[in-house]
């Protein structure tokens, strides 16, 4: 059925055919332009550009007289480390397809994903080495990269061939082979491979550098996410090594906050969960301040607040609310995006799950202009951006240019371009139920479409809760109004699907709550020993009030459980990217979420 025109909204039409014939022959141009430029740096080590390709040449060598060349797959399972951007080079380089694999993989997991690309060769940290041998895979060379083990060192690898013709074997990859596989979480099932080719990843790069002005030289960014992931791949490997950006490695995603202010990046992407990780922080900061300071500093960020909510909706801003917004921009704002390491940012953005929208307006309010994006693996994480200086907060943006959006009869979001994947990897029926005849890629998203352009995401199509009279819900939506409600609720799981109503699971923010307990007088270290505290249980009960204001009778919370325990990224409640696992929680909490349905 062909949509109309309220349903579909095309901007740039086809993509425009890349400049260069690959990702690496890319690479070798941003390194004739960069040359003794700084491209990594990781603590007190360091790479130009020129020692970059060196040990990328000597990585493909090496790989190459194993017998790894066009096609063929190699596994990679390292952590966030200066090595990884030469090893992925060098493959690449051969025309190879890396992909790497998460470090909190299971045994099982990882024998699942190598079986299924068919790699043969896998090059891991020595940390990973015996949980890799435990899934007993078929590798034939096992590369150890910083010690003992395996069928081959990291250092034997690269001293094999040193007369390797990098640009030799570059100018042989082309841009329909597969650049890398990604797979999916698996939460519902076996993960799928998803391939990239090199058309896809040069086609994100080329649409992100149309809406976000990157400088040719001198931009910083900060690898921190895991490599397995789409968000990481293509906003901190293959963005800046094409377009010549600096890359700070931060070896733990839980010092993305610490590295922030030393860093100083030009762009920055995180995942929601670290926006409101920031925004805890800066609020538990100013709740702290003494009175006489406290109390101005709330007045002027509540003016700031109004300030962009009325130019969200087009309406003129009263002088008295300008006024007092930009006295705070001199006195406190600008300080903070100094704080935060955010005030040489040309971008900022988040995806990867629903935002809250009072959480973006705080940082528009504070003068960093977030903007939420929109993708998933199947779109080279990317789809539709919000333009930097057109901003509309609730929304994920338009479509990036070359990319085409539209909605199907029942909501559900369809993406046509030049980022959508090859397919899935040995499943010709699940691509050909995905990606139909016209290249229309069935995202699972439900989504709305308004008169500029602009996507909003309600929910996953398979995750919407339908309670028992049959009212359909977006449980993100849910957990976005509570988690808005109080910095105290870290996290939030709505739950309701075929029940009379719906009840949540809740997890106190691990930073933000302890402090506020010890302002309340309350003897807590930790989050464990405030769940059954009446005070605690109040003032969440508070916020769960404040947030069923704002919603509908059917979508409100009728009852909640305070669970003990942080949920950690990779955890069993949380992707290693910070999204929820929602059938993982629901069995592994049942006995408490059956209490709560209990007379």
């Amino acid at each position: 059925m062909e949509a109309t025109a309220a349903e579909r909204y095309t901007t740039g039409g086809p993509g425009v055919e890349p400049a260069v014939s690959s990702f690496p022959a890319a690479f070798l141009e941003t390194v004739a332009r960069l040359g003794d430029g700084t491209a990594v740096i990781d603590g007190d080590r360091s790479v130009t550009w020129n020692e970059l390709r060196e040990q990328a040449r000597a990585v493909a060598g090496g790989l190459a007289s194993l017998g790894v060349g066009k096609g063929d797959t190699v596994a990679l399972m390292l952590n966030n480390r200066l090595e990884f951007f030469p090893i992925d080079l060098g493959v690449v380089t051969l025309g190879g397809v890396p992909f790497s694999i998460y470090q909190t993989a299971s045994p099982e997991q990882i024998a699942y994903v190598v079986g299924d690309a068919g790699a043969k060769v896998a090059i891991v940290e020595k940390s990973f080495l015996e949980t890799f041998e435990k899934a007993g895979t078929a590798v034939e060379h096992l590369i150890v990269l910083d010690g003992e083990g395996g069928t081959m060192s990291y250092d034997d690898l690269i001293a094999t061939d040193s007369d390797f013709d990098d640009a030799a074997s570059t100018a042989t990859v082309e841009l329909d082979d597969t650049l890398t596989l990604i797979y999916t979480s698996g939460t519902t099932g076996p993960p799928k491979g998803v391939e990239l080719t090199h058309r896809n990843l040069l086609g994100l790069v080329s649409g992100v550098d149309d809406l976000i002005d990157f400088p040719d030289e001198g931009g910083k960014i900060i690898s921190w996410l895991p490599a397995a992931h789409i968000a990481e791949r293509g906003a901190h490997y293959y963005l800046p090594l094409t377009k010549g950006g600096t890359v700070t490695v931060c070896p733990d995603p839980r010092q993305i906050i610490e590295f922030l202010p030393q860093v100083r990046p030009t762009w920055f992407f995180a995942v929601p969960r670290v926006w409101e990780k920031l925004k805890a922080g800066l609020e538990t900061m100013l709740a702290s301040l003494p009175d006489e300071q406290r109390e101005p500093a709330q007045k002027g960020l509540e003016a700031a607040i109004a300030k962009v909510r009325l130019e969200q909706a087009g309406e003129e801003v009263p002088a008295e609310i300008a006024a007092a917004a930009e006295q705070m921009e001199e006195q406190m704002f600008a300080g903070l995006r100094a704080h935060l390491g955010l005030d040489q940012v040309a971008a900022v953005n988040v995806g990867a799950a629903p935002t809250p929208v009072e959480v973006l307006e705080f940082f528009h309010a504070i003068g960093i202009p977030v903007a939420e994006l929109w993708g998933m693996s199947e779109t080279c994480g990317a789809a539709t951006v919000n333009p930097p200086g057109k901003v509309k907060l609730g929304t994920v943006g338009p479509p990036m240019p070359g990319v085409e959006i539209r909605l199907a009869e029942d909501g559900e979001v369809q993406v046509r371009g030049s980022l959508i994947m090859a397919g899935y990897r040995n499943l010709p029926e699940k691509t050909a139920e995905t990606i139909d005849d016209e290249r229309w890629l069935a995202t699972g998203d439900i989504g709305e479409i308004d008169e500029d352009g602009y996507l909003k995401i309600v929910d996953r199509k398979k995750e919407l809760i339908i309670n028992a009279a049959g009212k359909n819900m977006s449980p993100a939506s849910i957990e976005a109004n509570l988690k808005a409600a109080s910095p105290l609720i870290g996290q939030a799981v709505a739950v309701g699907d075929a029940r009379p109503y719906n009840v949540a699971l809740i997890v106190l923010d691990p930073e933000y709550a302890p402090a506020w307990a010890a302002k309340q007088g309350i003897d807590a270290a930790d989050i464990s020993s405030l769940v059954e505290n009446e005070q605690v249980l109040a003032a969440v009960q508070e916020a769960v009030d404040v947030a069923n204001a704002k919603m509908s009778r059917v979508e409100q919370i009728k009852k909640f459980k305070l669970l003990p325990e942080e949920w950690m990224p990779g955890g069993d409640e949380l992707t290693p990217t910070m999204k929820l696992k929602r059938r993982p929680i629901a069995d592994k909490y049942d006995a408490e979420i059956e209490k709560l349905y209990a007379k």
